[in-house]
């Protein structure tokens, strides 16, 4: 019982812990969560990398500049000297951003910085933040939708053409747009493995192009608790314990209902066991509770030296059944006051192997002949039935042959009275090592002294 509740404690100790380790990877899964969505990322892209075709889709976000067929072109004059030939060409530039990952893309600006001279005519799907340097200075302001640009509103370098107002960026001068949240135009959050595809307007000299400008793009993502993968492994871990604590409860149904099963064959058996010695003890009153008695002292001794558990009960239960040979005795001779003939006494002796022959029909307990056959064998080898010595005698026999010796001492018969205390200790101490074990002898006479027995 003891080594089961040790088991118990130690299984209790081992789900909290893991249950501990279980909320520790989940609270870190929360944690690297949050830090991974409030980390704020930032890529640059120019030249040949930044006008392409194609996306880099080993990139987490990628960004190109995609400019569609020129179909217009107008003359700027913006010193007035006269010009009439067209020198301006007006095209449309798709930026494509494009989100390569499992998360979404929260927030994202992006800074386009022109290298060369060049007019803004309109742009869509945001907010544009002008930077624009005058005589030295810089205007700043954000025009939230340049399709409906009033030049007046601002103080903007400007120019109008054939009625459309066109913002002149000189090289140097950027822009950083703002995706729109409208539900029209809703240019964030970037969905994952989606794109968006904001885009530009703006008049180049003819024969030229911005490929030469450098965009630098700064975004966040958002990351869902889900696809994290440190919450998954706690959720997994979590699984196994939960299915843990179901075996374990299951386990422990069983076994409590095992025990119950169990605990009932035993009263079954122990009630069995007391019954039928009760029957040897009262073939003679002289001897009444010889069994019980004989039993307790054999197991106070195997609990003297370290036998616990169903050994112990099994132990009991040998001791029990040790003289059940009796039955067979006739009880005239059983119940003789003087002393008996040889042949009495060889009837008498022969209740070792009647007993061992009676119990070699009960299997449920191991070895359970090994007292009712050696209990009267002598540490010496001169005892009966078989003259067995030493540690060839059963361990079981030894206990219990001293404790029958210590019971017949201490009890009246028919031929004599109960021997005193003093003597009967004195008895034990001189027959160490002829007809007792003497290890046995001295657990037995230390239970004496103790007040155990």
């Amino acid at each position: 019982m003891d080594n089961r509740k040790t088991k118990i404690k130690i299984v209790t100790m081992i789900f909290t812990m893991a249950l501990i380790v279980i909320a520790g990877i989940f609270v870190a899964s929360i944690i690297k969560t949050d830090l991974y969505n409030k980390r704020v990322y930032q890529h640059t892209a120019a030249g040949e990398k930044l006008f392409t075709t194609s996306d880099d889709k080993n990139a987490d976000v990628s960004v190109r500049i995609e400019p569609r067929s020129s179909t217009w072109s107008k003359c700027i004059d913006y010193y007035n000297k006269g010009l009439e030939e067209h020198n301006y060409q007006a095209y449309t530039y798709d930026f494509y951003i494009r989100n390569n990952t499992k998360d979404e893309i929260n927030d994202y600006t992006f800074k386009f910085i022109f290298d060369r001279e060049v007019y803004l005519m309109s742009a869509w799907n945001g907010s544009l933040e002008i930077h624009q340097k005058t005589d030295g200075k810089e205007y700043t302001a954000t025009v939230s939708d340049l399709r409906e640009f009033d030049k007046d509103a601002y103080d903007f370098d400007t120019i109008v053409v054939d009625g459309d107002p066109l913002i002149r960026m000189k090289k140097g001068d950027y822009l950083i747009y703002f995706p729109s949240t409208s539900e029209n135009s809703m240019e964030k959050p970037v969905e994952p493995y989606e794109g968006i595809v904001p885009g530009i307007i703006m008049y180049v000299p003819i024969g030229q192009n911005i490929n030469d400008s450098a965009l630098d793009i700064t975004y966040t993502f958002h990351r869902m608790l889900k696809s994290e993968p440190l919450f998954w492994a706690s959720a997994v871990c979590l699984g196994v314990w939960l299915i843990g604590i179901l075996i374990v409860c299951i386990t422990e149904a069983q076994y409590k209902k095992y025990k119950n099963v169990h605990e009932h064959d035993l009263n079954m058996i122990r009630e069995s066991i007391e019954t039928f010695t009760g029957f040897i003890d009262a073939k003679d009153p002289y001897t009444n509770g010889h069994s019980n008695r004989v039993a307790q002292y054999t197991r106070l001794i195997a609990e003297e030296m370290g036998i616990e558990g169903e050994e112990l009960d099994r132990i009991y239960y040998v001791a029990l059944l040790h003289d059940c040979g009796k039955i067979g005795v006739p009880d005239n001779i059983l119940g003789k006051p003087g002393r008996l003939t040889d042949e009495e006494f060889e009837i008498i002796k022969s209740h070792t192997t009647r007993g061992s022959e009676i119990l070699s029909h009960f299997k449920s307990l191991t070895n359970v002949n090994e007292g009712a056959r050696y209990h009267h064998e002598r540490y010496d080898g001169k005892g009966y039935p078989e003259g067995k010595k030493g540690e060839d005698i059963p361990l079981i026999a030894r206990m219990i042959c001293v404790a029958d010796s210590y019971d017949a001492m201490n009890s009246n018969r028919v031929y004599r009275k109960k021997l005193s205390k003093e003597d009967i200790f004195n008895e034990i101490e001189k027959n160490k090592g002829t007809q007792f074990d003497p290890k046995i002898a001295d657990v037995f006479l230390k239970l004496i002294k103790d007040g155990k027995i």
